[in-house]
């Protein structure tokens, strides 16, 4: 048996038990054009972009398919690139977080900013139980349903500022808005927020 059967062989070996190809070694044979290699890649980490993706668009999730294929084929053009000092995983998230944000910087330049000064409540909504409440996976079922109904302007921003940690000087740059405008925009979400949160747990 000559080299090249042999590990034909072995590829076909490690297919059938089910073994994962190493990172470096699955990124090598996309490289070379191995059309299964490609499937694979797709397969394995699919539902983990689609996941991440998904959480960060709500309320447009209609937006989520598209922003997936994004994240794949900018993988694709920047493979060559990929070292291996990171998971692949780990690397495709780094890609999605971007195209994540790409996504916000978007909405929120289009979206019309009302930079009219608004009553506020007199009782203050505290960023740190808002914070906790969006990262606080027992709650993320309610979260989600109060993020699917607010203005999209308030998601986009609290999104990203509190699931993506962003300052509101990143925001405002990325924006080209003020700091100013982006502070007054948090508030009113930050409101909008608090409000149909206790909407929706009272009506449960």
């Amino acid at each position: 048996m000559n080299q090249g059967q042999a590990d034909t062989n072995q590829t076909e070996e490690r297919s059938a038990g089910g073994e994962e190809r190493p990172d470096r070694e699955l990124v090598a044979e996309i490289l070379s054009k191995d059309r299964k290699a490609t499937a694979e890649f797709v397969t394995r980490y699919a539902d983990h972009v689609y996941a991440y993706v998904r959480r960060r668009l709500i309320p447009r999730t209609d937006l989520v398919e598209d922003l997936v294929q994004e994240v794949f084929l900018a993988a694709w053009e920047s493979l060559d690139k990929f070292r291996g000092d990171s998971s692949l995983r780990n690397w495709l998230l780094g890609i999605a977080r971007h195209k994540v944000e790409d996504h916000y910087r978007r909405r929120l330049r289009e979206l019309q900013l009302e930079e009219e000064e608004e009553s506020l409540e007199s009782e203050p909504v505290s960023a740190h139980d808002l914070e906790e409440a969006l990262a606080e996976r027992q709650a993320g079922e309610l979260t989600r349903e109060v993020l699917s109904i607010l203005p999209e302007t308030y998601s986009v921003v609290l999104l990203w500022r509190y699931w993506e940690n962003r300052s509101l000087s990143d925001i405002a740059v990325q924006t080209g808005r003020t700091e100013k405008a982006i502070e007054r925009l948090l508030a009113r979400a930050r409101q909008q927020f608090k409000k149909r949160w206790y909407e929706q747990q009272s009506s449960r």
